[in-house]
């Protein structure tokens, strides 16, 4: 059974930095896309990162762009959210996915993880 767990969540003051990671269990990321989401209270889901199908280039959402980089493992088991220069508005559940189709951050992700909170205070 294929699932997708993260972890390294947790609370940091504005400025600091967090690494998320997604690993992956009787499973390993193959070339469709991979993607980091992100969900406030009150807000709807946003992409915030991603390796789009054939995973020669990364994209970012614009809110993020020079704080965040996404990435992969060299066993291809593991997804990774570098997040630096945190600031209150990055706050909300952070959700990786894979087996994404379409273009941009993609969607119909196959694989869904369960999510890690992120609280940055000011």
């Amino acid at each position: 059974q294929v699932q997708l767990v993260e972890s390294g969540g947790g609370s940091v003051q504005a400025g600091g930095s967090l690494r998320l990671s997604c690993a992956a269990s009787g499973y390993m990321f193959s070339r469709y896309c991979v993607a980091w989401f992100r969900q406030a209270p009150g807000k709807e889901r946003e992409g915030v990162a991603a390796i789009p199908t054939g995973g020669t280039s990364t994209i970012y959402a614009d809110s993020v762009k020079g704080r965040f980089t996404i990435s992969l493992d060299n066993d291809r088991d593991t997804l990774f959210l570098q997040m630096n220069s945190l600031k209150p508005e990055d706050t909300a559940v952070y959700y990786c996915a894979s087996e994404g189709t379409g273009d941009g951050f993609c969607h119909d992700f196959s694989y869904r993880g369960q999510g890690t909170q992120v609280t940055v205070s000011s």
